[in-house]
């Protein structure tokens, strides 16, 4: 999730474990232990992109982490602060630390909660910026912030955040169960045959789903809102992994094929190729687009090097399709 949702989390579990006896520091501890894991996003200026994206949300997103950072931050804490009791603030940075990872499995990118096993969750129930889940829990965050250390308002607000926000998660589930099988009703009654559909939310709300469906020669991407009164229509991409030639053993490449997890097209734009990762879908919900919002261009050296670099989006594909997203979510 958004570094602002991993902020409020963790103050709101700081504060559950320590508000008490601490107030206010404990939500600040807590938020700033909340942001920690995603200090990994450093990488991207000491490794080529393809390790980089492999170490986002890797070892610094695991219990092992969590386990090995809260006592080294708690006992940091304990040497300047009055309250000196270490087991209490390891499990404050414990908890606000390892529920980062929690949250971020239910995204599409996933998470290696369980690193070193290579085995990243990825829920896919709720996109990285959610206002329905982050607002209304900064709003209790706020609240509990305002009252005395022992005010029992305090405890009620900081609590209602966290109600609020995990009932908001399950309800997530319950429309990607939903909307799973509307895509999966709509491919039978079209007669299509398909090896794989996987769904996810689209930007900003758990309104709008979309589907990637693979096939055997192609991938069918689709969209569907809960508003939605006409069938779901598929669009068709030709996977050209054929096109890589004898790239496709190479190591950066393959590295890139385990992180889409396989969900990839090849696509030649003017003699160059382009690795698309299809998890994230596309920048437009116009036809044949092939704006896709992670697209990586593959640039082969004289030397042999193959390098990757990721294609930088131009803000104003942003701020178009926010509008169009506003559209489709409204229903078709």
């Amino acid at each position: 999730m958004d570094s602002l949702t991993q902020i409020v989390l963790g103050a709101a579990v700081g504060e559950a474990v320590l508000g008490r006896k601490v107030g206010n520091k404990a939500l600040l501890y807590g938020a700033i232990a909340g942001t920690i894991p995603d200090l990994d996003v450093l990488a991207s200026h000491f490794t080529d992109t393809s390790k980089a994206l492999a170490f986002h949300r890797g070892f610094t997103h695991s219990i092992v982490f969590s386990v090995l950072c809260a006592p080294l931050l708690a006992w940091l804490v304990s040497r300047y602060e009055k309250y000196k009791d270490i087991k209490g603030w390891t499990w404050l940075f414990f908890g606000a630390l390892v529920t980062h990872p929690m949250l971020d499995a239910f995204t599409t990118w996933g998470t290696q909660l369980f690193w070193p096993l290579d085995l990243r969750l990825a829920f896919k129930t709720i996109f990285v910026i959610d206002p329905l889940y982050t607002v209304p829990f900064l709003a209790c965050v706020i609240l509990t912030m305002t009252q005395q250390r022992t005010a029992p308002k305090r405890l009620i607000y900081n609590r209602l955040g966290l109600i609020l926000s995990s009932s908001y998660l399950l309800i997530t589930i319950l429309l990607k169960g939903y909307t799973y099988f509307q895509f999966k009703g709509a491919l039978e009654t079209q007669n299509i045959r398909y090896l794989h559909l996987d769904t996810r939310p689209s930007p900003l709300n758990t309104v709008l789903w979309s589907a990637n469906v693979e096939t055997e020669e192609a991938y069918l991407l689709g969209t569907y809102s809960l508003f939605d009164t006409k069938p779901i229509v598929f669009q068709e991409y030709p996977k050209n992994h054929h096109l890589l030639g004898p790239l496709v053993h190479d190591e950066k490449v393959q590295r890139m094929i385990r992180i889409s997890e396989g969900w990839y097209i090849i696509s030649e734009e003017d003699g160059d190729l382009y690795f698309n990762d299809l998890r994230f879908g596309l920048l437009t919900f116009e036809p044949r687009s092939k704006d896709f919002v992670f697209k990586y261009k593959i640039t082969t050296h004289d030397s042999g090097l193959v390098e990757l670099t990721e294609v930088d989006k131009n803000p104003r594909d942003g701020r178009k399709l926010m509008g169009d997203l506003w559209m489709r979510v409204k229903g078709n």
